[in-house]
């Protein structure tokens, strides 16, 4: 058997030498070539500076500046590097803290790491930053860092454009395939600024400098070379139109509601108010902590966006689309006629009509007094077309083409959160009554009332498609996006959803809606010189006042603005909804309301409907 150890004993000096060697040549490298260490010898030291980018600025669709960032102050510590001896007194004087924020502070930082910077202060005031700077060889292992943080000048737009805050560990972990946060960093909490946060946010950059015994900065370390520039935030242009949305959060002062006015051949929305608001400036830099749990524990739910969260039937809003879809599926025809004795017979029971008025001898007459009786009438010839024992197929025809509407489906809405509504299915009648129901069962479906719900966007959105006769594009809130200097179109939202239905019968509900406006229940609110369309609404709650609903579009002829409003607790829809819709339209298209108007306009602002304030 060969003798293995001499081979062994080689082995064991060739790695020895190997590694003696790398010692050597790191040692060289160490002693003559890295200056850092020549640097620390003469006592001098490396600091690596996190530089943060600038957020990406928003614009409206007139190109003015609604959200912008400014400069906010913070103190860093690295625990392992401060001075026994330091002045802590001083220290808490010149940043206006007290001895126990300091111990409590530190104590904070030594269990985040000894050696790894920990924000020590957030949001100093410039008065105490230039004090501290000033101080600053005092305070080895202290410096201080700008941050950016979120300012609007305009006070609009708080659940629209949302906020920024501290990143949370969930968020952390949410974003960790795409991007790596770092404990303290600012993130988009809500609306456009979380839903856009990968464009918002840029790239951080690394300044490494070369600091003295007393904390100065001398200069860059080796001319810069291992620093990385931070990359700025892409700039986003919005859809909305700032002064009409400043328009409509004054007519919901005091009122729980919200406004959603969207460009029908777009999809862009134009405004997207939420009542009661607040201004948006409360939670940036150090107020966020003070104004958020205040929000949120508000009665009046400041913090809940009704445009897109909010559940409502739909009322008398829903007659025009269910028109649409009676016509289609050849249950009715343009001309339908139907005399209404002031109730539609439930067996025993009884629906009744909202008020007296003359027989309706079409659709346009239907749609101008609103009767509920024909619509109801409308509904169940939709789900008996055929006959009544097999009214569950065409109930599933009805239901599907209802939906194409928009209604029961998350719209696609470039805001979080959107919900979906409900329109019931067959399987939920069956599930509910054992299969033992009729048309007289679920008739309120008919007038947009028992199980069918809506938020304000698909209101909207419906009749985005009477508008277009026909389509409707996804409802989106940015416009463009920043590219080489100009705003991009943002094509991925932009998708066309056709609904079919033939043009004749849009025309004949088109001319009932602008009936609605002329001489029906909106008449109060008829705009000089434009042809408004729409329908009032007034949606039954359990729990109080009705709630006021209008859904209309202007002018007639190809138009340019569709809206919906809901004021809870408002009344008819033809005392504070449609007036507010009216206002709105007349102020997009005239670019200014009139004097004849100003009036309309201070006497819905000032009719409160609760008392919104937030405690200081």
């Amino acid at each position: 058997m060969q003798d293995i150890f001499p081979q062994r004993i080689k082995m064991i000096q060739g790695v020895t030498i190997f590694f003696a060697f790398l010692f050597l040549i790191n040692l060289f490298y160490i002693q003559l070539i890295d200056t850092k260490y020549k640097i620390k010898a003469k006592d001098n030291a490396i600091k690596e500076l996190i530089e943060y980018p600038s957020r990406g600025l928003i614009y409206d669709r007139n190109n003015k500046l609604i959200v912008h960032n400014t400069n906010q102050f913070e103190i860093m510590v690295t625990n392992a590097e401060v001075d026994a001896n330091l002045d802590t007194n001083q220290l808490c004087k010149d940043l206006s803290i007290t001895p126990d924020y300091f111990l409590e502070s530190m104590k904070k930082a030594r269990k985040a790491s000894r050696y790894r910077p920990y924000v020590f202060l957030k949001y100093v005031d410039d008065s105490n930053y230039q004090r501290f700077q000033e101080h600053i060889f005092k305070y080895k292992g202290f410096f201080g860092q700008t941050r950016f943080v979120r300012e609007y000048p305009y006070a609009n737009g708080a659940l629209l454009f949302g906020d920024v805050g501290e990143i949370d560990s969930s968020q952390i972990k949410e974003y960790a395939d795409t991007y790596t946060y770092l404990s303290g960093d600012y993130i988009g909490k809500n609306g456009i600024e979380v839903y856009y946060e990968d464009l918002l946010r840029g790239q951080r950059g690394i300044r490494t400098v070369v600091v003295d015994a007393l904390n100065r900065v001398k200069g860059s370390y080796a001319n810069g070379e291992s620093d990385k520039e931070p990359t700025a935030g892409k700039n986003l242009q919005a859809s909305i139109d700032i002064d009409l949305q400043t328009l409509g959060e004054e007519l919901l002062t005091n009122k729980r509601g919200s406004i959603i006015a969207i460009e029908p051949s777009s999809g862009e929305i134009l405004a997207l108010c939420n009542g009661p608001t607040y201004d948006p400036n409360l939670l940036t830099g150090g107020s966020r902590n003070k104004y958020y749990p205040k929000l949120l524990l508000n009665k009046n739910k400041p913090l809940y966006n009704r445009a897109i969260q909010g559940l409502y039937p739909p009322g008398s809003t829903f007659k025009a689309p269910s028109a649409l879809v009676a016509l289609q599926m050849g249950a009715i025809n343009p001309n339908f006629a139907y005399y209404c004795p002031g109730y539609y017979p439930i067996g025993k029971k009884s629906l009744k009509c909202s008020h007296r008025h003359a027989p309706c001898r079409n659709i346009e007459e239907g749609l101008t007094q609103s009767c509920n009786p024909y619509f109801c009438q409308v509904f169940r010839g939709s789900i008996e077309v055929s006959n009544s024992k097999r009214f569950q197929k065409d109930y599933d025809r009805w239901y599907k083409n209802i939906c194409r509407f928009g209604y029961r489906r998350k719209l696609g809405i470039d805001l979080k959160n959107e919900k979906r509504g409900n329109v019931p299915d067959t399987a939920y009648y069956n599930r509910i009554y054992k299969n033992q129901w009729r048309a007289t069962t679920v008739i309120s479906l008919g007038i947009g009332q028992g199980e069918i719900l809506a938020t304000p966007l698909q209101m909207a959105n419906s009749y985005c498609v009477i508008a277009n006769k026909g389509y409707y594009i996804t409802p989106h809130v940015i416009k463009g996006i920043e590219a080489n200097g100009k705003f991009k179109p943002n094509t991925a939202k932009k998708i066309k959803v056709n609904v079919p239905i033939d043009k004749l019968y849009f025309d004949r509900v088109t001319d009932g809606l602008e009936m609605v406006v002329q001489a029906g229940t909106a008449r109060a609110s008829k705009i000089e010189g434009i042809a408004l369309c729409g329908k009032t609404g007034t949606a039954q709650n359990p729990h109080g006042e009705d709630h006021s609903i209008f859904v209309g579009f202007a002018p007639k002829v190809n138009p340019k603005i569709v809206i919906a409003c809901i004021v809870e607790n408002g009344g008819g829809g033809g005392g504070l909804a449609a007036p507010i819709v009216s206002l709105m339209a007349e102020r997009y298209l005239k670019d200014s309301l009139p004097p004849a108007s100003l009036n309309k306009y201070s006497s819905i602002k000032n009719r409160h409907l609760i008392n919104f304030q937030i405690d200081e």
